[in-house]
C-alpha cells in the first residue's frame, strides 16, 4: 500500500502531484483523460469516481490528478488520498505503446520525427514529468507537428504558451519550417 510522502502543487493550478514512498509502476507511464479510458485500471477508475476529476497521470512514484477547476483543493485532497493509499504496486503492467507517440509516429522513417522524439525524450519530457505531466507526439503533417499534453500539462495555461514556444524553438533546430501545434 503506497504511502503518500508529499503532495505538491504543479504549475497548473488545477493539478496536484502526489509523491509516493514506493513506486506504483517501474518506469511505466499511465495517462487517462476520462473514466472510459481508465476501465481496467483500478487506481484511475477509483479516482475518476470522485467528482471534479478530469485527468489521471502516473508513473513510478508520482500520481498527478487534474480537476475541472470547480473544487476546493483542501476538500478534494481528502477524497483523493484514500484511493491512492489503497492502490497496489502494479507488477508486469505493460506500457501503453502510444503513451509518448502514436504508432504512426513510431513507425515513421521520417528522420525529422525520429530526431524530434529523441529531443523530446532528452530535453522536454523529464521536465514535464517533474511538473506532473507528459507530451505525446500525434504526428507530423507536412511541416505541422501535432502534440498532445498529458497529466497536469494538459490544462496548464503555460503549456499552450511558454512551453509550446520552447518546444517549437528546439524543433526548429531540426527543421526551421516546422510549426508545433497543441491539440
Amino acid at each position: 500500500m503506497p504511502k503518500i510522502k508529499e503532495i505538491e502543487r504543479t504549475p497548473n493550478p488545477d493539478a496536484m502531484r502526489f509523491v509516493l514512498a514506493e513506486p506504483l509502476t517501474n518506469g511505466v507511464t499511465r495517462s487517462f483523460e476520462n473514466s472510459g479510458e481508465a476501465e481496467g485500471d483500478e487506481l484511475a477508475s477509483a479516482l475518476f469516481k470522485i467528482d471534479h476529476v478530469i485527468n489521471v497521470y502516473y508513473v513510478d512514484r508520482y500520481v498527478t490528478v487534474t480537476q475541472d477547476g470547480n473544487a476546493v483543493w483542501s476538500e478534494l485532497l481528502r477524497k483523493l488520498a484514500p484511493p491512492i493509499r489503497q492502490s497496489k504496486a502494479q507488477e508486469n503492467v505493460e506500457e501503453d505503446d502510444e503513451v509518448h507517440a502514436t504508432k504512426e509516429v513510431q513507425e515513421s522513417d521520417d528522420p525529422r520525427l525520429i530526431q524530434i522524439n529523441q529531443l523530446l525524450d532528452e530535453q522536454v519530457r523529464p521536465y514535464l514529468l517533474a511538473d506532473g505531466g507528459g507530451l505525446k507526439i500525434l504526428g507530423l503533417d507536412g511541416n505541422r507537428l501535432k502534440v498532445h499534453y498529458q497529466g497536469a500539462c494538459g490544462t496548464c495555461p503555460t503549456a499552450t504558451s511558454g512551453t509550446l514556444y520552447a518546444i517549437e524553438s528546439m524543433v526548429k533546430r531540426i527543421d526551421p519550417e516546422i510549426q508545433v501545434i497543441s491539440v
